[in-house]
């Protein structure tokens, strides 16, 4: 039987988040394990008039591609990829791994020249996701996570447990999940009108189990913030823009995963919006192979704070982690234009930094940290203030 939530979902992807109508292209790309909420989006799609066209996402693409192809193939674009991206008008993401940890003992050179593969499905990716929602050339895209087992061990839960973990961030215990998160967008519009005004951000956590915290200054003088209330990410919750310059350092509490390899102790250096120098206590040379891949992997591409107090436990799932009230996030790699960023490379790397009081490892109490704008505290212990 059914979770009724998988229904509830799918109708809440495509009628609140798509926008799905009549005559829409509509592109399903999803895993196997996904196939209870595939089906009820497909059906969801036909019954708002579109035409749906599902393309299995099987894990084995990418570890035969890593393991037997030749250089020439793996710097490649399937022809068919190119076609679809400028074909759909709506693009749903539906990630339900199997195995999380896939990919992490094939060799870093050989994910970065796949990666470098995708750079023009994704440059066309952001540049039709950057047009007016009016512009019937604009992409209209969302990607949601389906439980699985395997994600649900990497959180540390059972299944169960990871199910209303990931609905409850969804809100869709809720009789009418699509009207709060409208409410949510009208809360957080204050938050993007007041960023909007601004020029400099001033990211600062105290030190804490032996690195020397954050202070990290962010130029936003020219950049446009984004509100996210699950137009394109669900669940969302945050406000992100494009930044310019960026000075100082960072010291991300949660580890930083991508591509399944988990990346602890991360810390940052940034001079003039790029990475100048990276460290981290495990797994160091991927991170510096990912920064390493093209010219703009090292410069930050997002800044962000995360919004959905219903998030409250990190669980190895960007989609998640960067959303959690409280924090803050930097993706280094590209940007997405609409928010001013013109930065272009094959990696998004969202890492996050926790901002709430906390517990040191040794039992001691951590204070939290602060967002300033232009000088003025907006943001205190995982908090808005007066916003």
């Amino acid at each position: 039987m059914n979770d009724p939530r998988v229904d509830k979902l799918a109708d809440v992807l495509v009628q609140y988040s798509a926008k799905v109508k009549k005559g829409d292209i509509v592109g399903i790309s999803a895993d196997p394990a996904a196939e209870p909420l595939t089906q009820a989006v497909m059906r969801s799609v036909i019954k708002a008039g579109g035409l749906p066209f599902v393309t299995p996402r099987w894990a084995y693409y990418k570890e035969s591609m890593l393991e037997f192809a030749s250089d020439e193939q793996l710097s490649s674009l399937h022809p068919l990829l190119k076609a679809y991206i400028d074909t759909v008008n709506v693009h749903f993401s539906l990630w339900a791994e199997e195995n999380t940890r896939s990919l992490s003992r094939y060799d870093t050179k050989r994910q970065q020249k796949l990666a470098q593969a995708y750079k023009p499905f994704l440059n066309v990716f952001m540049e039709r996701a950057a047009l007016p929602w009016a512009d019937p050339k604009r992409l209209r895209w969302i990607g949601t996570q389906f439980p699985t087992n395997a994600s649900a061990q990497d959180a540390e839960m059972n299944l169960r447990q990871y199910e209303n973990f990931v609905y409850g961030a969804g809100l869709l215990h809720l009789e009418d999940p699509a009207k709060a998160w409208q409410e949510i967008f009208q809360r957080q519009e204050k938050v993007r009108a007041y960023l909007q005004t601004k020029k400099v951000l001033h990211f600062k956590a105290p030190a804490c189990d032996g690195h020397d915290g954050t202070d990290l200054r962010v130029d936003v003088s020219k950049s446009t913030w984004i509100n996210c209330a699950g137009q394109e990410n669900f669940p969302d919750g945050e406000v992100f823009a494009g930044p310019g310059a960026v000075d100082g350092h960072v010291n991300y509490t949660f580890p930083a995963v991508y591509n399944g390899m988990e990346v602890l102790g991360v810390r940052l250096r940034f001079k003039d919006g790029r990475v100048v120098d990276a460290s981290a206590a495990k797994n160091e040379d991927y991170l510096i192979k990912m920064l390493d891949q093209d010219a703009g992997a090292r410069n930050l591409g997002e800044i962000a704070i995360g919004t959905n107090y219903s998030i409250t436990d990190f669980s190895r799932n960007t989609l998640f982690d960067e959303k959690i009230g409280g924090t803050f996030h930097a993706a280094v790699g590209a940007g997405y234009p609409e928010s001013g960023s013109t930065n272009q490379s094959a990696l998004h790397w969202d890492m996050v930094c926790d901002l709430r009081p906390r517990k040191a490892r040794d039992g001691s109490q951590v204070a939290g940290g602060t967002i300033s704008a232009d000088g003025e505290v907006f943001h205190r212990d995982g908090q808005f203030v007066n916003l």
